[in-house]
C-alpha cells in the first residue's frame, strides 16, 4: 500500500483542522477543571488534547477507512492500541498536542503531530505548529520540508558536521535512569549549548532545519517520535538507539540520538553517555 504525497498532505490538513477548531480556541483560556494530571504533574491532559485527538481520529478514519488510529490519549485509556502498529497495513501515530505543559503554561510553542506507519515502518510524518500555522513534512524517499499555508516550500537539512564542542544540542534528561542522568548531566559542558523546549515537535523541526546539530531523548513513545525521526532522516541526519542498533516505531525503550551523520552520532554517543 503506497503513502503518496496527497495523502501525507490530507494528514497535514487534518491537524490544522484541529488546531482551528479545538486548539486554539482553548489557549490561554483552559480552566482547572480542563487540566488533568495523568502519571505526574509533568504528564498532563487538557480537555484541548482529547478534543483535537478525537477530530483528528475521525478525519482520518473518514479519509483512510481502515486504518488504525493510536492517539496519546487514546492509548492512554486501550493500551493495546499500541502493540498493533508494527502489524497494521495503515496506522496513524497521533500527538494532538505535544508540548501540553507549554500549553498549560500559555507558553506558544508546542506542535500537532502525526505519523503514517505500514506494518510498523514510518512512511510519511507532518509537525504542524498551530500558533505560526506551517507545516514540517516527511515522505519516505521523499523528502523533508517546510510548507507555508500559500503553498510554498523550503527544504529541510540538517547542520553541517562540527566537533562536540561546537555543537548545539537539545537534551532531554528528565526520563533517564541513574546512574547514566547523572553521567549525561556532566558532559553537558562538552557542548556548546544545550537547551530543552520540551517539546519534541519543536526540536525535531530545530535539528531538521540545520538549527541544532543534535537530540538525545531516552523516553521513546511512538506518538513523540515517530513524525520527527522521518523528519530528521529525510532532511539527511542519522540516528540510531544508544547502543547503535536502528530505531523502530515499535520500541519503546532503548534511548535515541539523532545527529548530522553517523560519525558526529559515534562522537556524541560517547561524549554524552560516557563517564
Amino acid at each position: 500500500m503506497p503513502f503518496s504525497e496527497h495523502d501525507l498532505h490530507q494528514v497535514g490538513d487534518t491537524l490544522a483542522l484541529a488546531s482551528r477548531t479545538e486548539i486554539m480556541p482553548r489557549f490561554r483560556k483552559l480552566t482547572s477543571a480542563q487540566i488533568r494530571q495523568k502519571s505526574s504533574a509533568l504528564d498532563l491532559v487538557t480537555d484541548a488534547d482529547e478534543a483535537a485527538e478525537a477530530v483528528i481520529g475521525a478525519a482520518l478514519r473518514a479519509a483512510f477507512p481502515g486504518a488504525l488510529i493510536v492517539g496519546e490519549e487514546g492509548t492512554s485509556k486501550n493500551p493495546s492500541l499500541l502493540p498493533a502498529v508494527g502489524s497494521a497495513e495503515l496506522a496513524f501515530l497521533v500527538d494532538p498536542i505535544d508540548g501540553t505543559k507549554n500549553f498549560v503554561c500559555k507558553l506558544p510553542l508546542f506542535g500537532v503531530m502525526a505519523a503514517a506507519t505500514i506494518r510498523g515502518e514510518i512512511v510519511g510524518g507532518v509537525i504542524y505548529d498551530p500558533v505560526v500555522r506551517d507545516w514540517a513534512y516527511a515522505l519516505r524517499g521523499g523528502g523533508a520540508w517546510m510548507e507555508q499555508e500559500d503553498g510554498s516550500r523550503m527544504p529541510l537539512r540538517v547542520a553541517k558536521p562540527v566537533p562536540v564542542s561546537a555543537m548545539e544540542g537539545i537534551v532531554g534528561t528528565g526520563f533517564l535512569p541513574e546512574p547514566l542522568r547523572s553521567t549525561v548531566l556532566a558532559n553537558l559542558k562538552k557542548l556548546a549549548a544545550s537547551a530543552n523546549l520540551r517539546t519534541a515537535a519543536h526540536e525535531y523541526r530545530l535539528a531538521a532545519a540545520g538549527y541544532v546539530h543534535m537530540l538525545l531523548y531516552n523516553k521513546l513513545m511512538p506518538w513523540d517520535h515517530a513524525a520527527g525521526w522521518l523528519l530528521h532522516q529525510e532532511a539527511g541526519g542519522y540516528s540510531a538507539h544508544f547502543d547503535g542498533t536502528p530505531y523502530r516505531v515499535t520500541h519503546l525503550t532503548g534511548g535515541l540520538i539523532c545527529a548530522p551523520d553517523e560519525f558526529s552520532w559515534n562522537l556524541v554517543r560517547t561524549a554524552m553517555l560516557e563517564p
